[in-house]
């Protein structure tokens, strides 16, 4: 079975890697034998990570990209092949939401900016990627996602229409990508006790709503994410593209 989730030799860029779910996916597949190039806005944040990574045993390049930045993509995509030889696996991991609140409230800037970041980032690093992976024969792009990408999440309007856009493009680019052995998914993670969701779950009310309507009765942690990662970039998934693995506590299961 190990042979399944084995990644020894396997290059792969997550970005939004400096903290959070992005960096718990380097850690998990670090320690599956990935050769990892992690990737964030700030290159500060990332050799801290880096740091803790390699004294850990993990190959780790970190490179600082901004997501809305297609050109910083591109030169990510080429240190990385640069760097190692090649590239196999894309985590496509990076978002921002900078509205909160009702979405006809909100600015074009915060339209434009959610866009950029959280979809066509995901757009132009595996456009960049494609190649490299077709390269070898295959590979796996995994792009995460969000529970309000399936079912809106309250006065998170913007970010959830970026969510919903996100698997969408995960199902095209499977079926385009099918024929190259190139596997696309994502996952849909429910609330998770990250920086990035920290005004939902520091806030007590929000927190203990979540809580009691979760079958499992806990808010989520980023290791809880980095094992169907581990798994959508390993040959444990071969047969598996264009889906949306939810993994999220039971929330959304339905209610009679």
């Amino acid at each position: 079975m190990s042979s399944l989730f084995d990644l020894t030799g396997k290059v792969a860029i997550i970005t939004g890697a400096s903290r959070g779910i992005g960096e718990a996916i380097a850690q998990r597949m670090a320690e599956a034998g990935a050769k990892i190039v992690i990737a964030s806005r700030k290159q500060e944040s990332l050799e801290e990570v880096a740091a803790d990574l390699r004294a850990h045993g993990a190959d780790v390049l970190p490179v600082a990209a901004h997501n809305g930045d297609k050109a910083a993509l591109n030169a990510l995509v080429e240190h990385a092949v640069a760097h190692y030889g090649g590239l196999d696996i894309i985590i496509n991991n990076a978002a921002t939401n900078p509205h909160f609140g009702p979405v006809l409230e909100a600015q074009d800037s915060m339209w434009q900016k959610t866009f950029e970041v959280n979809i066509m980032g995901a757009f132009w690093l595996s456009q960049a990627a494609v190649p490299h992976l077709r390269a070898r024969g295959g590979g796996k792009i995994v792009n995460v996602t969000s529970v309000n990408g399936l079912r809106p999440g309250t006065m998170q309007g913007v970010y959830s229409a970026t969510k919903a856009a996100l698997i969408n493009l995960t199902q095209t680019l499977a079926m385009e990508l099918g024929p190259d052995n190139i596997q696309v998914n994502a996952i849909a993670p429910g609330l998770i006790k990250t920086k990035f969701a920290e005004a939902l779950w520091s806030n007590d009310t929000i927190a203990e709503s979540v809580k009691g309507r979760t079958p499992v009765r806990r808010i989520g942690e980023p290791d809880d994410i980095a094992g169907i990662a581990v798994f959508l970039s390993s040959a444990a998934s071969n047969y598996a593209t264009g889906q949306t693995f939810v993994i999220d506590g039971g929330i959304t299961v339905p209610l009679l």
